[in-house]
């Protein structure tokens, strides 16, 4: 197997564990140029917060939208916005993807900005 097919079996498996329990989930993706972070409600068919390094608020502060920093900013982005729409709890959706580097900036800055999972 290749990275991409355990990455996604590793992010199949996460989903189903986050299905059962039947909580709001913070899902992360991370490309090589971006990272993309949604809040999704239970049921999995609603977006109800979005953050990513392609908004304009964002993308005129970076230097780098492929780093930790941007990535902070992306987490204090959607703990703002759930916080508005009134989520608070969610379920930490990593897609697969290792938890260090950008994925790790992220979460930790959106439990600073009171998210908590």
């Amino acid at each position: 197997m290749d990275k991409h097919i355990t990455r996604l079996r590793r992010a199949r498996k996460t989903r189903v564990r986050i299905a059962d329990l039947k909580m709001v989930r913070l899902c992360v993706f991370r490309s090589n140029n971006h990272i993309y972070a949604q809040v999704i409600n239970a049921e999995g068919n609603q977006i109800l917060a979005q953050a990513s390094t392609l908004e304009a608020e964002v993308r005129n502060n970076l230097k780098s939208s492929s780093n930790t920093e941007a990535a902070a900013v992306v987490g204090k982005r959607i703990a703002e916005k759930a916080k508005a729409v009134g989520i608070e709890k969610v379920a930490f959706d990593r897609s697969g993807f290792q938890y260090h580097g950008r994925v790790k900036a992220l979460a930790e800055a959106a439990r600073e900005n009171g998210l908590s999972f």
